[in-house]
């Protein structure tokens, strides 16, 4: 090779990819405080590749529920990007023009995920009266996933919760009868991996608010297993910069830790395999949201997003060390194997000796076009269908 070239030894080491599709940066929270995620799209993608992640999907809030206006609004707010991104798009309410307005961002601007609240009551949580059946047949049609946010109960009256999980249930029925899209039923969040009980007791979780529940041992086991078993590993950037005199900075999940505490927590313990945590925490990902092999993939033609992971390298975690711009962090003395001791994000080293050389506005917004892999042989999928229902002709002699 040429003297212009970079030669670095991945010798005993594992070079991959690393999609993160559930971020939330420069986030309005839409409460009564009237806050934002701390991290825009400059600091939480510096903290991210930092961390051994090349891309992330950001969900896109609308103003005042107007989808045009929301995706102009995180355009602007991206134009500090330092590494590449998409979008996913939420639903708030729901009337003819947002309809209209899905399939603009579907066909025009290659949003190919839009994701429904069933919580948050007042804030993103949209309204029950949706007409499923409709939704189901058009992201059939059209070639959207839709995602369905189901958890956060707690947040609902026992009344609303009744009426929510039967509105759930009635939307798995008729995407399993009409054979449509899958519904993604809340993409998985880092946290409940790694956070039980034994942190909840940590003097430095007083520090913070963390919204969501995480109840016990249990909890955290049976959660490591959904992991097994399904092609998401996902996590949050949910950093809220409230008032100091209401109480201090709090995170929901961490797009830093992410690539280290999943292999610590799930392939250095021995429950998943280095394939499994490629496939979890970047080829999937692309081939879902149909950006394979552009992205989650180290072939010819594709992106130079890579990473370079020790796994008999240690790491720990501090918030003296990390990159996001809060104060605290949640896993705070968190020592675990399997560091990303490089990434390349589009070609350019940006991580490397534990030193970030990162350039706003060198990020790009990846089209995520429509039908990925999940709408293959979807036609044959309704033959069969339709043929099991006709009902069966009992003939008898008179």
């Amino acid at each position: 090779v040429g003297d212009d070239v970079t030669v670095l030894d991945a010798s005993g080491k594992f070079v991959m990819p690393g999609i993160d599709p559930h971020t939330h940066l420069a986030m309005d929270c839409m409460d009564f405080l009237s806050t934002q995620t701390v991290d825009d799209f400059f600091s939480g993608q510096a903290a991210a590749l930092a961390g051994g992640t090349t891309m992330h999907i950001d969900f896109v809030i609308p103003v005042n529920g107007n989808l045009m206006a929301g995706f102009q609004a995180y355009k602007n707010k991206a134009k500090v990007s330092c590494m590449d991104y998409g979008f996913h798009m939420v639903i708030i309410k729901w009337d003819d023009v947002v309809s209209r307005d899905m399939e603009i961002m579907v066909k025009e601007h290659c949003i190919n995920s839009f994701k429904f609240f069933m919580a948050y009551k007042g804030a993103l949580m949209v309204s029950y009266e949706i007409d499923a059946l409709e939704e189901v047949t058009k992201a059939r049609k059209s070639g959207f996933i839709e995602m369905f946010n189901i958890l956060q109960f707690c947040l609902l009256s026992i009344n609303d919760t009744v009426v929510v999980l039967i509105y759930c249930l009635r939307i798995l029925v008729l995407v399993e009868e009409t054979k449509g899209t899958k519904a993604i039923m809340n993409l998985l969040i880092l946290s409940y991996l790694s956070f039980d009980e034994r942190r909840l007791r940590q003097e430095s979780y007083k520090k913070h608010k963390h919204t969501h529940t995480h109840k016990n041992k249990r909890t955290h086991a049976c959660k490591q297993n959904y992991t097994q078993s399904h092609t998401h590993t996902n996590t949050t950037n949910e950093m809220t910069n409230t008032p100091q005199h209401v109480f201090p900075l709090y995170r929901n999940q961490c797009i830093e830790e992410r690539m280290h505490l999943v292999w610590d927590t799930m392939v250095e313990s021995g429950q998943i395999s280095a394939t499994d945590y490629v496939r979890l925490t970047g080829i999937e990902c692309a081939r879902i949201f149909n950006i394979y092999p552009r992205k989650g993939a180290i072939l010819a033609g594709s992106d130079a997003d890579i990473i370079i992971l020790n796994p008999n390298s240690s790491f720990e975690i501090s918030s003296s060390s990390h990159h996001s711009r809060i104060y605290t962090n949640i896993y705070e003395g968190w020592r675990g194997k399997g560091k990303v001791e490089v990434t390349i994000a589009g070609g350019r080293v940006v991580w490397e000796n534990d030193e970030l050389k990162v350039v706003p506005g060198s990020g790009k917004y990846i089209e995520m076009p429509p039908f990925s892999y999940l709408f293959n042989g979807i036609e044959k999928a309704d033959a069969r269908h339709l043929s099991s229902l006709r009902a069966p002709v009992k003939r008898c002699n008179s």
